[in-house]
């Protein structure tokens, strides 16, 4: 998939579920609760060989109805195996040369996790097509703003800490999209993370109208 066609899918879909220690055999269920919801773009992390295994389960059962990244990546040879295995986007929590130089060389679009300006900076000057704040928690939607104005042009991504509550500011404050963890899916059915997804998207699509009103 074009890099271009991926920027539009994760802004379309606004909330990336960023899915950690996931299973193949737990991971189609709440894959399928977060699709039901609206969401169709999901972050599986790779600390292990469970989250490629996990990712390519993904990849067989939905094919091209979800947009489909690797999290986690920390260096070039993992980021190999997450392209290798197909995925849609990489993405990294830190400024790791190697991921970006992998991401490049395949055409791969990245999603590089930085903190401070001049890290988000360097991570997008490097190549990043767009940055990750992390952990946004430790900053709040405040610092997202704040950094906007000079950074304006680096599409931001905050995620750590996005609940129903703070979601909307965030979005306000500039985030193009936002990587949501557990709170999307730390149910015991399908039909419980629908409908807690779906609280996700109605807050994230009402926060988005808000600013296109302005």
């Amino acid at each position: 998939m074009e890099k271009y066609q991926v920027f539009q899918q994760l802004t379309d879909s606004g909330i990336v579920a960023v899915m950690r220690k996931m299973t193949p055999e737990k991971v189609v269920s709440i894959v399928s609760g977060l699709e039901a919801a609206g969401i169709n773009a999901v972050e599986i992390t790779v600390e292990n060989k469970e989250g490629l295994r996990a990712i390519q389960t993904v990849k067989k059962h939905f094919k091209s109805e979800i947009l489909l990244g690797a999290g986690t990546i920390l260096d070039g040879e993992t980021a190999k195996e997450a392209i290798n295995a197909g995925v849609d986007f990489i993405v990294t929590p830190v400024v790791s040369k190697s991921a970006i130089d992998v991401a490049k060389r395949y055409g791969c679009f990245i999603g590089v996790g930085a903190m401070t300006p001049t890290e988000i900076l360097n991570a997008y000057e490097a190549g990043a097509d767009l940055v990750k704040i992390f952990p946004a928690d430790n900053l709040g939607p405040s610092y997202l703003k704040n950094v906007k104005g000079p950074l304006g042009h680096i599409p931001l991504m905050p995620t750590g800490g996005i609940n129903v509550s703070n979601i909307g500011d965030y979005v306000r404050s500039g985030a193009v999209c936002v990587g949501v963890g557990g709170a999307l899916y730390k149910y015991e059915t399908e039909e419980e993370i629908t409908a807690a997804a779906s609280q996700f998207v109605e807050v994230f699509q009402r926060a988005k109208m808000s600013i296109s009103t302005l």
